[in-house]
């Protein structure tokens, strides 16, 4: 076996020693033959059945008690389709009739079924039409001997190695065995990587040939903090890194000393080190790793990967209990934030050339009023909780805010009206995420309650470049002198109307643009839960007082590589490494 390295980007801390697990679309091709002995053909077609029964009952459970009964109804509709004799007996029936394959009756009976349920007008019915390919995927990988790869079934320590992993693929996995995974393309900011650090495993995306280059059951060395997948390495070098997962060990402890202390600069100015969440469930782990507040709940996580709108009750639910733990910290709220790379099964959205930059976030809530009615309801009546802030993302123009806070204190009336208690001291704020927002900062200021920079659509939209094409990627510039032009503007527009700005890009927890943020006089900076105590670890070594020298130089140049280099010498020297 031969020793290589593969570079990708480093997405998310940690060193990792495992076997590879590859998570591949396995492939289902077939030939269409006659068979000798169809009876033989139809047993066989019943135990494949069979099995994937067996299989869709343990991923069924695991799906219930890891993920709960919206999660596992799922597999419940797959399991009915399995054991219905409708679908079922004319598959038997043409294996017999007709003399052909079990694999090539299942393809073309399950066809006509599809192409009858795509056809209807009722929009839960097409949807089964999904359910059928799913368990016809299962049932044809049955026939054909070969496995489909399922990250919530690992029950060994792996890395999985895959193109690219969903989201669901990464809520998937169980920490006790995946230590960590590497994928061909993504980026920092992309779901899988985001999740990752969501999830403390290390990642290391955007390798462009692991999928070719690692085969299943190889030896990998995954570091996390420099971007490099080890494969097959010697002994000398397993070593080595052994030495460094403990090393690293070291300084997590290090920082977690920091978990209740504030987040003070060397020269004494207070700034906010706080989460961004995507459930209920995520607040005990940004309270783990000291975050003083949410500065950004997407909630979008409540409306996905079930089958309907969730209710007012539901979501009213799941805002009390992160307010009411969170124990009067601020937690800032984005309302629903669908659209782009984030659709909804239930709600069609129109096909749309260029989504990222179509009917998507507040222009859907402002359209879809009863859908935002509902969200801005629920919020309200959990208001009385906590210290809970609103803000509205995808905002382009005044008139959009205004509308957006019209429609909030039509809701607030009515809950007064109604004899239900809501806070009077609610701020409300806007993502800055499109340019022309930037621009405007001075104008918004004086209307909004604060900002919050999403620095990963912001930047996209500033550089014209798509932060999932792997062919512009170079593009995605944080550092660039344009960018933080347009941070100052914004932070400088709220702090004279007496406002703050945050920042919940991943931008916020980038350690090279911590000093830049920080001497831009940025007030709150909000990352992922796992990325807290390092970043306080390294204000506290940090003077406001010259980083506000540094941000001032950074403005006047012209590329990313001048402010690059203004910027290394500081990281250098407080970063995590081992030689």
């Amino acid at each position: 076996m031969v020793f290589t390295t593969l570079k990708g980007i480093a997405a998310s801390n940690g060193i990792a020693i495992a076997k590879a697990y590859h998570l591949v679309e396995p492939d289902l091709s077939f030939q269409k033959k006659k068979i000798d002995n169809p009876k033989l053909e139809a047993d066989r077609f019943r135990k494949c059945v069979k099995q994937a029964n067996d299989q869709l009952e343990i991923v069924r459970n695991h799906a219930l008690k890891k993920l709960g009964e919206d999660k596992a109804a799922i597999f419940d509709a797959h399991l009915l389709i399995l054991n219905d004799p409708e679908v079922i007996k004319p598959i038997e029936e043409k294996i017999l009739s007709e003399k052909v394959n079990a694999e090539a009756a299942l393809v073309e009976t399950t066809d006509n079924f599809i192409t009858i349920f795509e056809s209807m007008d009722n929009e839960y019915m097409r949807e089964r039409a999904a359910d059928i390919r799913d368990v016809r995927k299962r049932v044809l990988a049955e026939l054909l001997n070969v496995a489909i790869p399922n990250p919530s079934l690992i029950n060994e320590e792996v890395i999985i190695v895959a193109e690219d992993l969903t989201p669901s693929d990464t809520a998937q996995l169980n920490r006790q065995y995946v230590k960590g995974f590497t994928t061909d393309i993504g980026g920092r900011t992309s779901h899988s990587a985001i999740m990752a650090r969501s999830l403390e495993i290390p990642a290391v995306v955007g390798a462009k040939t692991v999928t070719k280059d690692i085969k299943h059951g190889d030896l990998l060395i995954l570091d996390g903090l420099t971007g490099e997948v080890h494969v097959n390495p010697p002994e000398e070098v397993i070593d080595h890194y052994k030495k460094k997962q403990l090393q690293y060990k070291k300084q997590l402890e290090e920082w977690a000393k920091l978990v209740d202390k504030p987040s003070i600069s060397k020269d004494g100015v207070r700034v906010e080190l706080v989460a961004n969440i995507g459930t209920p469930n995520d607040v005990s782990s940004a309270l783990e790793h000291g975050a003083e507040g949410v500065g950004l709940f997407r909630t979008e996580f409540l409306y996905m990967g079930r089958d309907e709108l969730p209710t007012e009750e539901e979501q009213f639910e799941a805002y009390r209990t992160v307010l009411e733990e969170m124990k009067n910290r601020p937690v800032v709220v984005r309302t629903l934030d669908i659209g782009g790379d984030k659709k909804l099964p239930y709600l069609p959205l129109p096909e749309e050339m260029n989504p990222f930059l179509g009917f998507r976030a507040i222009r859907l809530c402002l359209d879809r009023t009863d859908i935002f009615r509902t969200q801005l309801r629920a919020l309200l009546r959990a208001s009385v909780y906590g210290n809970l802030k609103i803000m509205f993302p995808m905002i382009a123009t005044l008139d959009e805010f205004r509308n957006a806070k019209k429609i909030f204190l039509e809701e607030k009336e009515k809950l007064v009206k109604e004899g239900i208690k809501v806070s009077r001291t609610i701020e409300l704020g806007i993502m800055v995420e499109i340019p022309s927002t930037a621009v405007l900062a001075d104008q918004f200021a004086k209307e909004v309650d604060f900002f919050s920079i999403g620095t990963n659509d912001l930047i996209q939209y500033t550089m014209a470049a798509d932060r999932m094409n792997e062919r512009v990627s170079y593009l995605y510039q944080p550092y660039n002198p344009s960018i933080l032009r347009l941070i100052k503007m914004v932070i400088d527009a709220s702090h004279k109307q007496g406002k703050w700005t945050g920042m919940c890009g991943e931008m916020a927890g980038d350690e090279n643009a911590i000093p830049l943020l920080l001497g831009l006089g940025l007030d709150e900076f909000s990352m992922s839960a796992t990325s807290i105590l390092k970043a306080r670890s390294f204000i506290k070594e940090l003077s406001k007082a010259d980083m506000e020298k540094l941000a001032a130089e950074a403005l006047q140049k012209s590329t990313i590589e001048e402010v690059m280099e203004l910027v290394q010498e500081i990281v250098k020297t407080n970063q995590f490494s081992i030689n």
